[in-house]
């Protein structure tokens, strides 16, 4: 054991640089998977190794096999265990160029594209985005506040002579986006959900925006029970308007317009209701950092996130992820 013992080295390999701007950069700081681990390390004990069982602050030892082992407890771990990359046979270069590559491309990027570009299998692919969709989601992010637009719009595909409105068998989506003063949009929130009633509608309000909020809604009647939730409630019946829905609610009917142009351009318009929501999150993310300047930054943050998600396994997204259980209903 003394003579395996070595301090493992907490460095980055681009000297003042704590992600890479181009994508040339990317390819100078991630060369080989020992530059990601270190690199991932960085982010995941940013003040120096914590042990994951005994919580002692310490430098462990490099063991085979990657194995980082605490000098305290003698507990063997690595920079991936109890992360979205736990147990993964696929490259950590190819993760993180899947991230940049998510995280940089305008709209983002299909599974199809990132196998054509990675050179992956397709099934390779779909699970590294899968598993990145959940990581996107911060279970800690602060909710909506303010002004606060709600309201529902159907994505799916077109049927043609079918009922319309909120009755139809397209997926309904419900969506909040906060307004600012004089005009413009904050953050938004999305989900799917099974109906319009009120218990699906209160019960998404309630789990994404802050009480005393004013919350902007149409009269349907699902909405009607906010007051009592602690919502001061401004309500616009369509029927009784001179203007267009659009005009009435811009913020929510600018971002479903959004929303659908890049589900139809990005992906096809292809995705089924089990995954519907894995969707909605990877754009709530993309959304919520549109003003970001760098967007080296945003591939950054997106592996902060990464390495604070717990295991998602293959067998866990197959079938679609379940938010509710894992995440709170994707709060």
């Amino acid at each position: 054991m003394e003579s395996a013992k070595s301090t493992y080295k907490n460095e980055i390999l681009v000297a003042g640089e704590d992600y890479p701007r181009t994508y040339r950069e990317f390819v100078t700081m991630f060369p080989d998977d020992k530059s990601c681990r270190e690199f991932l390390y960085k982010l995941r004990w940013k003040d120096g190794f914590i042990c994951p069982k005994c919580k002692a602050s310490s430098s462990p030892w490099e063991q085979t096999h990657k194995r980082l082992v605490c000098p305290h407890c003698r507990y063997q771990t690595t920079v991936t265990a109890g992360t979205i990359f736990d147990k993964t046979r696929t490259p950590l270069t190819t993760w993180l160029e899947a991230a940049w590559h998510i995280t940089t491309a305008k709209n983002g990027m299909s599974a199809k594209t990132i196998e054509q570009t990675l050179g992956v299998s397709y099934n390779t692919a779909w699970t590294m985005l899968q598993r990145y969709r959940v990581a996107m989601v911060n279970t800690e992010r602060e909710k909506l506040s303010g002004i606060v637009e709600v309201d529902e719009t159907q994505v799916g595909g077109v049927d043609v002579g079918g009922k319309r409105g909120r009755g139809s068998s397209k997926s309904l989506v419900v969506i909040a986006v906060e307004l600012h003063e004089p005009k413009g949009f904050g953050r938004t929130r999305m989900r799917y959900i099974p109906d319009a009633s009120s218990e699906s509608l209160t019960a998404f309000i309630q789990d994404v925006i802050e009480p005393q909020s004013v919350v902007c809604t149409d009269g349907w009647v699902g909405y009607t029970s906010l007051e009592s939730f602690g919502y001061n409630h401004d309500v616009t019946v369509m029927a009784h308007s001179n203007d267009q829905a659009h005009v009435v609610m811009p913020g929510v009917h600018r971002i479903a317009s959004l929303l659908k142009r890049w589900l139809l351009g990005t992906h096809q318009g292809s995705f089924s209701q089990e995954h519907l929501q894995s969707y909605l999150e990877e754009f709530t993310f993309r959304f919520n950092r549109r003003l970001s300047k760098n967007r080296g930054l945003v591939f950054r943050r997106l592996l902060e996130q990464a390495i604070r998600t717990h295991p998602v396994m293959k067998k866990d997204v197959t079938y679609g992820y379940d938010w509710d259980k894992n995440l709170g209903g994707a709060k």
